[in-house]
């Protein structure tokens, strides 16, 4: 890919992370509870983590035109989610409305973030490249993953309550 793809890809995936930390952190500021509000602290701590790496990578690739050796052993995000979501997160946020259906635009992010990621690796020429946006995928699946469970206990929880269910 030219170099010109590669500074717009980095540019995108950069601004697509600020616009998730700016998301999840207004959200956590209107949470009205302590146990979402933590939750979403918590992704837009994960945003910030991610708009470092990309920027260093940034100003790697616009120093050398490759991409840095990374240590992407840090996982997804699964371990800190189980944490925080809990029975606690559960109840505050089937109670809110706003937070539950912030719930919904997160996993649209998340999916656009899946995309980018996963179709630049597969694009990319550069091992290192491949590498990080690989992880990067991995870990936006991640969060994809809980918040689909969320939203799966969010909507039975309300077809229970107004007796959806055909049986």
């Amino acid at each position: 890919m030219s170099e010109d793809r590669t500074v717009e890809i980095l540019k995108n995936a950069i601004l697509l992370e600020k616009r998730g930390k700016a998301f999840y952190s207004k959200v956590a500021e209107q949470a009205s509870g302590k146990a979402v509000k933590a939750f979403f602290e918590m992704m837009a701590d994960e945003e910030v983590k991610h708009v470092k790496i990309l920027a260093d990578q940034y100003k790697a690739y616009q120093e050398s035109d490759q991409f840095n050796p990374g240590d992407y052993s840090e996982k997804g995000g699964e371990e800190m989610a189980s944490k925080v979501i809990t029975a606690a997160f559960k109840n505050e946020i089937s109670a809110a409305d706003y937070e539950a259906a912030a719930i919904s635009a997160a996993m649209s992010m998340e999916k656009n973030a899946i995309k980018l990621y996963s179709d630049r690796a597969e694009e990319a020429h550069d091992p290192n490249e491949t590498a990080l946006y690989k992880w990067l995928a991995e870990w936006e699946t991640q969060h994809l993953h809980f918040l689909s469970e969320i939203d799966k206990e969010l909507r039975e929880e309300i077809w229970h309550d107004n007796s959806f269910w055909p049986f």
